[in-house]
C-alpha cells in the first residue's frame, strides 16, 4: 500500500506539470512530444522544472512558501525561452512543423505537457523528494484507503 500511495502521489504532482493539457495527443503532438524528450538533456528538464515551480511559486496560495526574486525568475525565463526556441525551431523544427499544420495549438500544449511530465518524473524520482511524499504515507489511513478499495459501490 505504501508504494501505491507515493505512486498516487507522483501521479498527481506529474498531472500538474502538464500544463493544462487534458486531451489525448495525436500522432504528430506525440512524435513532437517524442522529439522534445529525446532532444533535451538532464539539465534542460531541471531548468523546466525550476521555471514551472518559479512560476507557480507567483499564486498567492504558494508565494508564503518559496522565495523567488523577480530576477531569478526573469533569468529562469530566459533559460526555458531559449530552450522552446531552440526545441520548435532547430531542435524538432519538421515535428513542430507538421504538429501545427495537423493538429494545431493543442498539439503544442500537449508535446509541452509530454516534456513537462518527463522532467517532473526525474525530479520526483529523487531520493530527498520521494521520502518527503513518503511522509504522506504516515498521516494517510492505510485501513480506511483498504476499506475504499474493498468497499462495494452504492452506484448502479
Amino acid at each position: 500500500m505504501k508504494q501505491r500511495m507515493r505512486r498516487v502521489v507522483v501521479l498527481l504532482c506529474t498531472a500538474a506539470a502538464s500544463l493544462g493539457a487534458t486531451a489525448n495527443a495525436g500522432v504528430y503532438s506525440d512524435d513532437l512530444g517524442k522529439c522534445m524528450v529525446s532532444a533535451t538533456t538532464t539539465k534542460d528538464q531541471t531548468d523546466l522544472v525550476r521555471w514551472i515551480f518559479a512560476t507557480a511559486a507567483l499564486h498567492p496560495e504558494v508565494a508564503t512558501i518559496a522565495s523567488v526574486s523577480d530576477e531569478q525568475r526573469a533569468d529562469m525565463t530566459r533559460v526555458v525561452g531559449q530552450l522552446f526556441e531552440r526545441l520548435l525551431t532547430e531542435s524538432c523544427r519538421a515535428q513542430f512543423r507538421d504538429a501545427a499544420k495537423y493538429e494545431g495549438q493543442h498539439a503544442l500544449e500537449l508535446s509541452f505537457s509530454v516534456l513537462g511530465q518527463v522532467a517532473m518524473r526525474a525530479l520526483m524520482e529523487h531520493p530527498a523528494v520521494a521520502k518527503g511524499f513518503g511522509e504522506l504515507d504516515t498521516i494517510v489511513s492505510k485501513e480506511k484507503l483498504e476499506a475504499a478499495v474493498q468497499s462495494k459501490s452504492k452506484e448502479p
